[in-house]
């Protein structure tokens, strides 16, 4: 049995980036000690949620990678001996800017990356204002400690997307995440989106054969603007076994750090039961490739 130890921070953001930034590298340095190999943060870890508005100032946010932030973390990384997954927002070029994923290995250098593909645009997601779509695809990224499928938030609503890693050889999908409440919902309706969220994640376990890791952040935070009621987010970061059996699910209101164990041989002896990539016709899937098929 090939037993991979996960540690993951649910953690909440303040506009003091130099104290979210501590807290994360302090967070990381105990899931080490506790035995962590795989380190797997939050989208946007670094600040609040600045998405909510649009505003051209919050371009400054932004760093090059390589840059500040892979420096610190390449440095923890190397220090812990673990590999630690980040989520930055990468100052491209002068008007080019990406939601990224920094994989950094334990010898501390940049393993691969990962530009966020599908960007949202709603009300308190003002994603489009700010990142570029991706243009790295959807290609695993080789570790020390295995082949990760990496991608972010919204990424994680399309089947299309975890079957692409899971074809490039991905042994573990994973998402660093920033989604919560529309606090205009009622309690019903919040409820129903959390677990919806969940929910279609497993799927991709369950149809790929493959762990699933999501980590999302936690805590309120407001609405610069006051347009909205800001947005509460849901926390509820979870691990999943290749079954969509939950191995581990977090508070929706709590900080947490955890270390979750997984067998990462279990999942080819799913596929054996389940040969689900074997009965693929991929002879017939021709129009998955538009974007409505007119009848």
């Amino acid at each position: 049995m090939k037993e991979l130890n996960i540690g993951f921070l649910q953690q909440h953001n303040t506009a003091d980036r130099r104290n979210n930034m501590l807290r994360l590298a302090e967070g990381v340095a105990d899931l080490a000690r506790r035995g962590a190999q795989l380190v797997v943060l939050q989208e946007l870890h670094n600040s609040l949620y600045f998405c909510q508005v649009e505003d051209v100032n919050n371009f400054d946010l932004a760093e090059p990678i390589p840059g500040p932030s892979t420096q610190m973390f390449g440095e923890l990384a190397a220090r812990c001996g673990v590999v630690i997954v980040t989520s930055l927002f990468e100052r491209r070029a002068p008007g080019l800017y990406h939601n990224t994923a920094v994989v950094i290995d334990r010898d501390g250098e940049i393993a691969g990356t990962y530009r966020k593909m599908h960007i949202p645009d709603d009300p308190a997601y003002y994603e489009k204002f700010y990142f570029t779509p991706g243009d790295l695809g959807f290609h695993p990224i080789d570790t020390s400690v295995g082949r990760l499928g990496v991608m972010v938030c919204w990424d994680q609503w399309y089947p299309e997307a975890a079957r692409l890693m899971a074809l490039g050889g991905a042994e573990l999908l994973i998402y660093p995440t920033a989604i919560g409440y529309a606090l205009s919902d009622d309690d019903d309706e919040q409820q129903r989106q959390r677990r919806a969220w969940q929910t279609v994640q497993r799927g991709h376990a369950v149809a790929n054969g493959l762990p699933v890791v999501a980590v999302n952040r936690v805590g309120f935070e407001p609405d610069p603007s006051g347009q909205t009621g800001g947005i509460q987010f849901w926390g509820t970061s979870f691990v999943a076994g290749p079954q969509g059996e939950l191995l581990y699910e977090a508070s929706d209101n709590e900080e947490e750090s955890v270390i979750v164990s997984i067998d990462m041989d279990h999942g080819e002896q799913v596929r054996r039961w389940w040969p689900f990539l074997r009965d693929r016709r991929i002879d017939s899937y021709g129009d998955i490739t538009k974007r409505f098929i007119d009848r």
